[in-house]
Formats: C-alpha cells, structure tokens, sequence
C-alpha cells in the first residue's frame, strides 16, 4: 500500500510538473502584433522563393529566433514587430539546411536607421604609422555574440538586384566565428576562390562578386553567401567550384529554387 501511495505521489509529481512546463513554454511564445506570414509573403523575396517544405521549417526557427534574441534601437530605432520578423527571417534561411539551431551564441541584433559610424585604426606596414578615423557601416558582428544593422540596408535588399544582402552578410560572419574549423580542402577551394577574385580586381576587370570580397578571406565567404542566395543561379553559372563549396557548407541549392 505504502509503495503505492508513493508512485502516485510521483505521479501527480510528474503531471504538476508537465503542466507547469507548457504553462511557461504557452507564456514565453513569441506574442507578435502581425501575423508573420503576411510580413514574410509581402516584406522577404527569399521567402517566396523558398521550396514549400522550407517556408515551413523556416517558420518555427523564425519564431524560436524572435523568442530568444532581443532586438535593441539605436540612435531613437523603435523596433517593431514586423522588422523583428524581416531580420529574423533573413537570418534563419541559410540556417535551414541544418535541423540544429546555430544561434545560441548570439546574444542580440542592435539595429540603426541607418548606416553608423565605426572607430577604426589602420597601420601602415612599411611605416609603422597608424592613422585613426572613422567609418560609416551597414553592418558590423560584433564578439561573434551580437550583430548591428543599418535599417535601411536591410530594406534595400528587397529592391536591388546586384546580389546585396546585409542580414546574410552579418549572419554568415557570426556563423563562421561560432563555428571555427571545418573541412581543409573547402578551405583551400575557398580560398583559391578568394585569390582568383584578386586577381580580377587588381586587373580592374569587371566581377560578378561584389569587389569589397577581396578584402580578405572572411570578407570574401560574406560577399559570397549574399550571392549564393541572392543570385544563385548567376553564381553557379560564373563560379561552379564555388557554388559547390557553398551548396554543400550550407547544405542548401537555392538555384534550384522556384524563381
């Protein structure tokens, strides 16, 4: 009799507990002023862009996305709802490919009006000098913890069709610093990438990348994602290897999505 009154002590231990636990997950549920669809379907191309099947992944990652990750104005930003919504979206479609999620050390998104200026120090190799200034961002990882955006630029993604995209751009830097290693031959692929659009920029020979990718490396894998999901068919057309290397990292084939 005792050990039965004791397992349905646990019992009732057990479902008080279960029910406690949805309480809190029903009461940390993202509570969003617009329906998140009509602002995908209106505000993000790369939705619409998306395969069935992934517009329905993307969804509860978006969600997951907006719950965990606060959103700070800066300079009198009022951040809203449906830009919540329009950054989250365009961070978790390259995260698709994977049923992880990557953001766990991503502390925050601190997003401007527009673009914002960055304290820099730049030394000359051959002098030692170092010159100090300033310069205007549209996008800045910070830590590999937070990203900052300029509002505006993430608006002029929707209407430019020159491979831009500075939520994916900022989102592949902290991708890449929370994950360090990978694969040495897609490192060296990249790479040989990376020298080839050197190259064609010292020659002053027009490129389908974005020419701020010669930077360095990290530069360049940034500049290349934003086209591999912005114009990944010109991509894969002008730049197999790469795309390859992109379409296996990201384990995603945007050309082949509906245009």
């Amino acid at each position: 009799m005792l050990r039965l009154l004791i397992v349905l002590a646990l019992l009732l231990g057990l479902l008080w507990w279960l029910r406690r636990r949805r309480r809190r997950a029903r009461a940390e549920e993202p509570t969003l002023a617009c329906d998140p669809l009509t602002v995908l379907q209106g505000n993000v191309h790369l939705y619409r862009r998306l395969p069935p099947a992934l517009q329905e992944r993307l969804l509860p990652r978006l969600q997951e996305f907006i719950r965990r990750i606060p959103f700070t104005g800066a300079r009198g930003m009022q951040v809203t709802d449906e830009m919540r919504i329009i950054i989250a979206a365009q961070a978790c479609i390259p995260t698709l490919g994977s049923e992880e999620y990557p953001f766990e050390a991503l502390h925050g998104i601190t997003l401007h009006p527009d673009e914002f200026l960055v304290e820099e120090q730049d030394e000359d190799e051959s002098t030692g000098v170092v010159t100090e200034g300033y310069r205007a961002l549209a996008g800045q990882s910070l830590d590999t913890d937070r990203v900052v955006l300029s509002w505006r630029d993430v608006q002029e993604a929707e209407v430019r069709d020159d491979g831009y995209n500075v939520v994916i751009h900022e989102i592949t830097h902290f991708l890449e610093a929370s994950r360090p290693g990978g694969d040495a031959a897609a490192h060296a692929a990249l790479a040989a990438s990376h020298a080839e659009l050197c190259r064609a920029v010292d020659r002053g020979e027009p490129t389908l990348l974005d020419p701020y990718g010669a930077e360095d490396l990290t530069e360049f894998l940034a500049v290349a994602a934003e086209f591999f999901f912005e114009r990944p068919r010109d991509l894969r057309e002008q730049h197999p290897t790469l795309y390859v290397l992109l379409r296996d990292s990201f384990r995603l084939d945007p050309a082949e999505w509906p245009a």
